[in-house]
C-alpha cells in the first residue's frame, strides 16, 4: 500500500525529532518539512498541507514553552491530532439499525469499483447479524447484472435484477418492494454508473432514489483521482442527497491521501475504505484508528472490534480457554492466524509484512495437512517432532526440511509471546493484578512496539477488561 509509504516516512521524521539532544526550532521545523514532503508525495493539496503546519506551530509555540515540558511529545501529539482534523469530515446522516428495514443506494461513476462495493458493505452487515439483500438497478452497463449476481452468491446474499427490463427505476421499485416483504432489514441497491458526470447519469439517480426512498446515499469515489475528489464529490452532493462516502483502491495509489484528504474538505463523512478485490478487503474507517496504523501505533479498539466480528463465539471461548490454559496446538494456532490474515494483518505473525506473512501462513497450512491428528493437537508438537516425521511432512508437502523446522520454530516463538501469564494478567487488571509494565516485560520488543508500547497496551487491557472477553471470565 503507497499510503503505508507515507506514514513511513512521517514515522521516520518524527524518530529523528526524538533522537535530536536537543528539540529546538531548527529540529522542530526540519521535522514539519519532512512531514509536508511525505504528504506531498501522497498527493494531499499543499493548501491543506500550509494550514496543518501553522496549526501544529500555533499549538507547539516553542519560543514560549517554559523549560520541562516534553517538547517531543507535543510535537507528535500535534502532528497526530492535525492529520485526524485533516482526514475527519464528521458523522454520516444516517446510521442503520438493525431489525428496521433500511434502503441504501450506491451512487457513483462508472469504473469506482461501486458494484463490488455494494457486495462487500451487504457482507460487512450481515456478519454483523443484519439479512442483507442486493438490487441490481444498473441497465445502463453489459455484465452488471451478471457482476453483482456472482459477488451476491460468493457472500450468500439474496439479490434481485433482470436481463430484460430496461428501466432501472422499475427494476429498483420492484427489488426493494420484494425484499421488505421478505423483511430484510439492509437492502443495497446499485445503480447505473457513467464514464463522467452528466445530466442523465443525475437525472437516472434522482429517478431511483424518488421510488426507493433510500435512508443512505452512499457515493463510491475510485481514490486513483487524488485531490480531483474535491469536485467530484462536491457535484454528486449538490446532485443528489449523499450521506456518505466509500472511498475504493486504497491498496496501491500515491493519490490516496489526496482522495481521503479531498472528500473530508467537502464535509462529506468517509464510512468505508475498499483496500482490494476480495470481498474481507472493506474496512470501516476511523481518523484517529486510520492515522494510528499509518503512524505504527495500532488501532487497538478498532483490533478489538474485528477480533469480535470474525470469531464466532464459540470459538473466541475455546480459542481463549487454551490460551489462557496453555494448551495452545498446531490446530489452534492455525485457527488464530486464519484470523490473523483476515482481520489484524502481520499482528500475528509479526515478522515481515502483511503479504510474506500470508504467503508463510500458506506453507504452513500445506504443511498441516500432511500431519497427523495426534501432531495437530500436541501442545508440545515440537518435542513430539522426531526427524523421521519430520521427513515424512516435508515429503508429503512438497517442502524442505528446513520449512518444517521454521513452521515448527514460528509456532513455539507465538507461545512464548501470547504466555498464560499474560492473559491472567489481563483478565486480572481490573481487580489490582499484573499491571501492564508486568505485562509489556512478557512480550517480545517487536509486538510490544506495534501495540503501541505500554500506554498501547494499558488501553487493551481496558479493551479486554471491559468488553467481558469470553473465555477470559
Amino acid at each position: 500500500m503507497v499510503l503505508a509509504e507515507m506514514g513511513d516516512r512521517i514515522k521516520g521524521a518524527l524518530q529523528q525529532m526524538r533522537n535530536a539532544t536537543v528539540v529546538d526550532e531548527r529540529v522542530f521545523t526540519e521535522c514539519l518539512n519532512e512531514i509536508s514532503r511525505a504528504l506531498m508525495a501522497a498527493d494531499v493539496q499543499i493548501r491543506m498541507i500550509g494550514t496543518m503546519q501553522a496549526n501544529i506551530r500555533k499549538i507547539v509555540n516553542l519560543k514560549e514553552r517554559a523549560a520541562g515540558h516534553n517538547k517531543r511529545k507535543i510535537i507528535q501529539q500535534a502532528v497526530f491530532d492535525e492529520l485526524c482534523c485533516m482526514l475527519d469530515p464528521g458523522k454520516p446522516v444516517f446510521v442503520p439499525r438493525k431489525g428496521q428495514p433500511t434502503v441504501v443506494m450506491f451512487v457513483g461513476l462508472q469504473g469506482s469499483g461501486k458494484t463490488t462495493t455494494c457486495a462487500k458493505y451487504a457482507s460487512y452487515y450481515q456478519r454483523k447479524g443484519w439479512k442483507p439483500a442486493l438490487v441490481c438497478a444498473d441497465t445502463f452497463r453489459a455484465g452488471a447484472f451478471d457482476q453483482l449476481k456472482q459477488n451476491a452468491e460468493k457472500v450468500r446474499v439474496p439479490f434481485y435484477g433482470s436481463y430484460t427490463e430496461t428501466d432501472p427505476v422499475k427494476v429498483a421499485e420492484e427489488g426493494v418492494e420484494r425484499f421488505k416483504k421478505e423483511r430484510c432489514d439492509m437492502i443495497v441497491v446499485d445503480t447505473s454508473g457513467r464514464h463522467k458526470q452528466e445530466a442523465a447519469l443525475f437525472e437516472e439517480m434522482r429517478q431511483v432514489a424518488e421510488v426507493t426512498n433510500p435512508d443512505l446515499v452512499v457515493f463510491v469515489m475510485d481514490s486513483s483521482i487524488g485531490q480531483a475528489a474535491f469536485d467530484q464529490a462536491q457535484a454528486f452532493k449538490q446532485s443528489v442527497a449523499v450521506g456518505a462516502v466509500v472511498v475504493t483502491k486504497m491498496d496501491g495509489h500515491a493519490k490516496g491521501g489526496g482522495a481521503l484528504s479531498a472528500v473530508a474538505a467537502t464535509k462529506s463523512p468517509v464510512i468505508f475504505l475498499g483496500t482490494g478485490e476480495h470481498m474481507d478487503e472493506f474496512e470501516a474507517f476511523e481518523a484517529k484508528g486510520f492515522v494510528s496504523r499509518l503512524l505504527g501505533v495500532g488501532d487497538l479498539s478498532g483490533l478489538m472490534d474485528r477480533i469480535q466480528e470474525a470469531v464466532p463465539l464459540d470459538q473466541q471461548f475455546e480459542t481463549g480457554k487454551k490460551l489462557q490454559e496453555g494448551n495452545l496446538t498446531l490446530r489452534s494456532w492455525c485457527e488464530l492466524n486464519q484470523i490473523s490474515i483476515q482481520t489484524m494483518g502481520p499482528v500475528l505473525m509479526s515478522k515481515g509484512g502483511e503479504k510474506e506473512g500470508q504467503a508463510k501462513f500458506k506453507r504452513y497450512m500445506t504443511m498441516m495437512d500432511s500431519m497427523t491428528a495426534e501432531e495437530l493437537d500436541s501442545t508440545n508438537p515440537c518435542k513430539l517432532m522426531k526427524d523421521s516425521r519430520i521427513n515424512r511432512i516435508a515429503r508429503g508437502s512438497g517442502r524442505h526440511l528446513h520449512d518444517v523446522h521454521e513452521m515448527l520454530e514460528a509456532f513455539r516463538k507465538f507461545k512464548e509471546m501470547v504466555p498464560a501469564k499474560m492473559l491472567k494478567g489481563l483478565k486480572n487488571s481490573k481487580s489490582g493484578g499484573m499491571n501492564a509494565q508486568h505485562l509489556s516485560n512478557a512480550l517480545p520488543p517487536q509486538m510490544l512496539q506495534q501495540i503501541g508500547g505500554v500506554s498501547g497496551l494499558q488501553r487493551m487491557m481496558k479493551e479486554f477488561s471491559g468488553r467481558n472477553f469470553p473465555g477470559l471470565k
